[in-house]
């Protein structure tokens, strides 16, 4: 099973989010920028995973 590579930060709507790029993930795939997942403390504010970054597709 893949993960979802979402485009778009949940918290602040940036569509910057390439496959290829940084972002924070939790086990239920969601997703948000490196800045978003900074301001929460690496927290999701969803289910209350941890947030970590997420892997790269090539």
């Amino acid at each position: 099973m893949a993960l979802e590579m979402r485009d778009r930060c949940e918290r602040c709507g940036t569509a910057e989010l390439p496959a290829d790029g940084p972002a924070r993930i939790c086990s239920y795939e969601c997703t948000f920028c490196v800045a978003c997942g900074e301001a929460m403390g690496q927290i999701c504010p969803h289910c209350g995973g941890e947030l970590v970054a997420r892997p790269r597709r090539r």
